[in-house]
């Protein structure tokens, strides 16, 4: 069969490769003017890695991307150092990465409160029965089996931090149960950053035989007798015989308005947040105790949810000497982020750097970088499998996969590829 695949991000690249090995002929479409989608990045002269624009890890469970890796032969490019999470309360920071450290972590206050929070990690860690947590929202589950106490200090923050407070309410118990089950304590990389990942996969996939067409626009997809006409920006009409699209759920929907109207709806009906990441080259270690991750409640007032100090995971010589540090958020597209230039967030920012470390100066901060993107966290409300999109379109050839129908899990390039090759399958045994 001749195949398009529309976005050449990790998913997108991973469902190329299923579709190579079968002996079908690949083209992938990619707007950007590069390969690796969210997970794309970016390299100063002078850095020997790259550095992600969202930023980006595995987990030692990602058996999808991991489990990809190996049939490639690339296991020895893959690091699992071990970081430092902290938690913020009452202006210190607190360690919050282990089971001792949660013990001693003074949120919690004693006792009861974190018998508690122990047995209801212990309990999600082990049931498999997601589907019976996806009728009840976090808040109703978490205040009725951790308390009042264990929710509003540790997972109310998450929630308002991941989904702000039109959402924070909503989010279904699902979706905290996947984020337990799945994570662990030592997070993965690729020797070189995740945009060398992405161009050493292309590289196969073109070596294949696959056309990755960069800077490459799609934007219509009809269906015709003899199979799917692409609208190509540049090029004009092309057809193929099955097209698998990775984009946004709304970009979906723009893409082909012509899809059945159920279908067409339920990808406009799907909630999600966007993202703003500002990436810092310092001159100086922010921490100088080590600390990788910040978990940061949006109550305490800092200008932004995530503050991660990437070279406390991985060396600033992998940067020429710059310390790599990262100020995100996720955010509704309408929030006054999107709006404001670099100069400007910089200066919202800068002020948290110096509650984090009071020595901070701007004058630290040799570059800066800002990147954001409309579509970065889905929403999962209540009983949202019902709300999935089929990977399967009602259009005849043409297959959907997207951060959005991962669920219950939360998105990040395992569930990409999952989702994918699980789409790529269905297009290489259904008629």
């Amino acid at each position: 069969m001749k195949i398009a695949v529309i976005g050449a991000g990790i998913g997108g690249m991973a469902a190329a490769h299923d579709f190579l090995k079968a002996g079908h002929e690949v083209t992938l479409f990619e707007a950007a003017d590069t390969v690796g989608g969210l997970a794309a990045g970016f390299k100063e002269p002078h850095w020997n890695w790259s550095v992600e624009r969202f930023y980006h890890h595995w987990f030692q469970s990602d058996a999808s991307m991991l489990g990809l890796i190996r049939e490639l032969g690339w296991q020895d490019r893959v690091l699992f150092p071990r970081p430092y999470t902290v938690m913020y309360h009452e202006g210190k920071f607190y360690p919050f990465d282990s089971i001792p450290a949660a013990l001693l972590y003074p949120g919690l206050g004693y006792g009861i409160n974190k018998i508690r929070f122990g047995l209801v990690g212990l309990y999600l860690r082990l049931t498999n029965n997601w589907k019976a947590l996806e009728s009840v929202t976090v808040e109703a589950w978490m205040r009725k089996w951790a308390g009042d106490k264990v929710y509003e200090e540790m997972w109310e923050p998450m929630l308002v931090g991941k989904f702000g407070e039109r959402y924070a309410k909503e989010v279904n118990m699902a979706w905290m149960w996947a984020r337990l089950k799945s994570r662990t304590t030592r997070l993965g990389t690729y020797r070189g950053g995740f945009q060398q990942f992405s161009d050493d996969l292309a590289a196969v996939l073109r070596q294949r035989g696959a056309q990755i067409r960069l800077s490459t626009a799609v934007q219509n997809i009809e269906a015709q007798a003899d199979g799917l006409a692409l609208s190509v920006a540049g090029t004009g009409v092309e057809t193929f015989d099955r097209v698998l699209s990775t984009v946004s759920p709304g970009i979906m929907a723009r893409m082909a308005p012509s899809l059945a109207p159920d279908y067409l709806q339920g990808l406009l009906n799907l909630k999600s947040l966007g993202a703003v990441v500002m990436v810092l080259a310092l001159r100086r270690k922010l921490s100088e105790k080590g600390y990788y991750w910040y978990n940061l409640p949006k109550k305490a007032g800092f200008p932004f949810l995530a503050l991660v100090e990437h070279t406390n995971f991985l060396p600033a010589e992998n940067y020429g000497g710059d310390h790599i540090v990262y100020c995100g958020d996720y955010l509704e597209t309408d929030h006054e982020y999107f709006r404001l230039s670099q100069e400007e967030l910089l200066q919202r920012f800068l002020p948290g750097l110096a509650r984090v470390n009071p020595a901070f100066s701007p004058d630290w901060v040799r570059k800066s970088w800002l990147w954001k993107t409309n579509y970065a966290q889905p929403v999962p409300l209540l009983n949202h499998s019902r709300n999935i999109p089929d990977l399967k379109t009602p259009m005849p050839g043409l297959y959907f996969a997207s951060m959005s129908q991962v669920y219950p899990w939360d998105r990040g390039t395992n569930y990409a590829v999952q989702v994918a090759r699980k789409a790529a399958a269905r297009i290489l045994t259904e008629n």
